[in-house]
């Protein structure tokens, strides 16, 4: 594994059959040997990833192939999505400058036991500087896959340094991603996804577009997941960990979205039976 792919790496878990499918995105800030040999940081690490069924890792230095084995042998469980295509985004266009520096790695998931049945996971980790452009060109890979792939739900989320100085308010208005509303932000700007307290940034976020799969959403469940409060740790070894939290959402079961559309046509019978 080359050392550009290592810092950005999809992993399918799928861990446990639950009734909804919990997808994360999680900045593990310099995951290489030292972390990796960092016995409290790897247990916080292993227990942020099992919570989740899809993760979006980021920033995995790995260039011999050793972090990834390691992390598999502990996560073992069930296979709730498989993968459908996959292919490495390479911005080529006519006349367009290639403003990503990770360009990114798409991946279309098969999920038949959710609401929604399939989605694409178009992951991004900007660099700073260039931030606001690289969110900006996310339409245009967009794009390219739905012409691809004729795809229709759409799950864009990683580390985009989406706050503070990186991206000033009145940048926001150069933004397609944001100034189009079919793309809805389930991360909004007021979060922090900072470990340090002397910060208040939401430099992570998850955006969707597709109908399907904005309706698929667990209601309330797009949140950071502060793992310091959750373990009880101190910032000190909060930040050996990352000095990211991770941001997730959940996308219903397909029978919790039957059974809740059968609860809904109830009501209105049993509201039009007392009119």
């Amino acid at each position: 594994m080359s050392q550009k792919l290592a810092l950005l790496l999809l992993l399918l878990l799928s861990i446990h059959s639950a009734l909804a499918l919990r997808i994360c995105s999680f900045n593990v800030r310099s995951f290489g040997d030292s972390k990796q040999e960092d016995q409290n940081a790897m247990d916080v690490i292993v227990k942020v990833i099992k919570r989740c069924d899809i993760i979006l890792l980021m920033e995995i230095k790995d260039s011999n192939n050793r972090i990834c084995p390691v992390l598999m042998e502990k996560l073992n469980g069930e296979k709730l999505v498989s993968v459908k295509k996959s292919y490495h985004y390479h911005d080529y266009q006519d006349g367009d400058v290639d403003v990503f520096s990770r360009e990114p790695f798409v991946v279309w998931f098969q999920s038949p036991h959710t609401a929604v049945k399939d989605f694409v996971i178009i992951p991004l980790h900007t660099t700073p500087e260039t931030s606001v452009k690289e969110i900006d060109e996310l339409v245009d890979v967009y794009v390219d896959v739905k012409h691809r792939w004729k795809a229709e739900n759409f799950i864009f989320m990683g580390d985009f340094n989406a706050g503070c100085s990186y991206v000033p308010k009145k940048a926001w208005k150069n933004i397609r991603l944001r100034t189009d509303p079919r793309f809805v932000w389930l991360i909004g700007d007021q979060e922090d996804t900072t470990v340090k307290r002397s910060t208040k940034c939401a430099y992570d976020r998850i955006v969707l577009r597709g109908q399907e799969i904005i309706s698929s959403v667990v209601p309330k469940s797009n949140s950071v997941f502060d793992f310091q409060k959750a373990y009880k740790l101190t910032e000190e070894e909060a930040l050996d960990v990352s000095d990211h939290f991770p941001v997730e959402f959940k996308l219903q079961s397909s029978r919790a979205f039957t059974n809740s559309k059968k609860s809904v046509t109830v009501r209105k019978k049993t509201k039009s039976k007392r009119s």
